[in-house]
């Protein structure tokens, strides 16, 4: 018999069984997001999962381990669903159009919820050292995504020099994570549109001009 909140023998689960996995963490993380870690309740995840108590306990051990699911589950929602577009940060037109996107997604949501990577980390980083390194992890492989654009312009002679990829990369994910926040406090995309736009005119100013 499979521990509790441990995959069966031989590390993998049924289709099913990753089915009922998947919405469970699924079911927490919207959860969690509307209402914080500590507002969720794993009775609350089984009435929103539509599973039994047994059920969850067969997956997860504890809240603990549940939230790290969540945490990767994040990760790979926002961050693996931005791959493709970060791909295209070898341009300021592609940057642009990853701004624009960030943007319209915040007017959608009402700028509600802020970032739940971020959120995570906040509520978190001080009580849970697991969970404060996965969200480190997140948030390192957003910055690789953002980084791996400036590098390739840089690579190709497009940035002055002496511009720092890494530094940049840093810059454009704190100024993100800040109008992010921002944004959901001030119920506004204005703060997130504000940051990221001082972000691409100091790139825009690093741009070696075309040889004539």
């Amino acid at each position: 018999m499979s521990r509790p909140g441990r995959t069966p023998p031989g590390g993998k689960l049924t289709s099913k069984g990753a089915q009922t996995r998947a919405r469970i963490v699924a079911a927490a993380a919207e959860l969690m997001f509307e209402g914080g870690v500590a507002g969720t309740t794993m009775e609350m995840v089984r009435a929103a999962a539509r599973v039994s108590s047994s059920q969850i306990y067969h997956y997860f051990a504890d809240k603990e381990t549940l939230v790290r699911a969540v945490i990767e589950y994040q990760n790979d929602t926002i961050v693996g669903g931005q791959e493709p577009m970060l791909a295209r940060l070898d341009s300021l037109g592609g940057i642009r159009a990853w701004r624009d996107s960030l943007v319209e997604h915040q007017r959608q949501l009402g700028c509600r919820g802020g970032c739940p990577i971020g959120a995570l980390g906040s509520e978190l980083a001080e009580i849970d050292p697991q969970a404060r390194a996965a969200v480190a992890g997140g948030f390192g492989r957003w910055e690789a995504g953002i980084r791996g654009g400036f590098q390739a312009m840089h690579d190709r002679g497009e940035l002055a020099p002496d511009a720092s990829p890494d530094r940049l990369a840093t810059t454009t994910l704190a100024a993100l994570q800040g109008g992010l926040l921002l944004a959901q406090v001030q119920r506004s995309a204005e703060p997130l549109e504000v940051a990221l736009d001082t972000v691409i005119d100091y790139l825009s100013s690093l741009i070696v001009p075309a040889a004539p």
